[in-house]
């Protein structure tokens, strides 16, 4: 199965617009912690012009601090927020005609949601009302989002990260340590290749906001488009 690059896109108002032609999947920022209106117009617009599969990804309502800390939301609250942005996407896909094909949380909503059954079920139950039975859910290889996502009937991508450390126990180096964020392209074509070839992945994330994003990513691309030649 060949292995997708994802780039979480839309978040940033100087992105290069390269990073759309390497992506496999734009997972395109909707309004929690990042985006508005025009940004989501722009991403949609680059994803019909690269021939780019486009992708919600809904954070935590708080884009001061970038939907990278967990906040104390109910799952109810949480649904209807995640509901309002995949909506705020879907609205203008629609009016684009470009298909949304791939769901992924953003940030620390990623991380609770897989680690707490009853926010996982909101957040997937939110996304499949919006987007359809049909949507790619990305997430953890296990977890509580994995289970919630097969268990409403929704396709499951298991994802990797090309330019975050991980610890020996496979989870992510927490960001603001030393190593959590890799910004050297070669290391991150080499995680890239250990990853994919290690068959517990489906899909590899770039994150738009990686410094030097664009090189990492072209490497990260070329190395997966390489495995997928051999």
């Amino acid at each position: 199965m060949k292995c997708l690059l994802n780039i979480d896109l839309g978040e940033l108002p100087d992105e290069d617009e390269q990073l759309y032609a390497l992506a496999h999947v734009a997972n395109i920022a909707c309004g929690g912690h990042a985006g508005d209106d025009a940004s989501i117009r722009q991403a949609l617009e680059r994803c019909a012009r690269h021939g780019t599969r486009a992708g919600a990804h809904p954070s935590y309502v708080d884009r001061e601090g970038f939907g990278r800390r967990a906040l104390d939301v109910t799952p109810e609250v949480l649904r209807a927020q995640i509901v309002e942005q995949c909506a705020r996407l879907a609205t203008q896909a629609q009016a684009l005609g470009v298909s949304l094909e791939f769901a992924k949380p953003h940030g620390a909503l990623y991380h609770s949601a897989n680690r707490d059954a009853a926010l996982a079920r909101a957040v997937v139950s939110a996304v499949r009302e919006v987007l359809g039975p049909q949507v790619t859910f990305v997430g953890p290889g296990s977890g509580a989002l994995r289970d919630a996502a097969r268990e409403a009937g929704l396709i499951y991508a298991r994802e990797g990260f090309a330019d975050r450390g991980t610890l020996p126990d496979g989870s992510l180096v927490p960001r603001g340590q030393p190593g959590a964020v890799i910004t050297d392209p070669q290391v991150a074509r080499d995680n890239a290749v250990r990853l994919a070839r290690g068959g517990t992945i489906d899909t590899l994330c770039v994150h738009g906001d990686t410094p030097g994003a664009l090189t990492v990513a072209r490497e990260v691309r070329a190395a997966l488009d390489s495995l997928d030649r051999s």
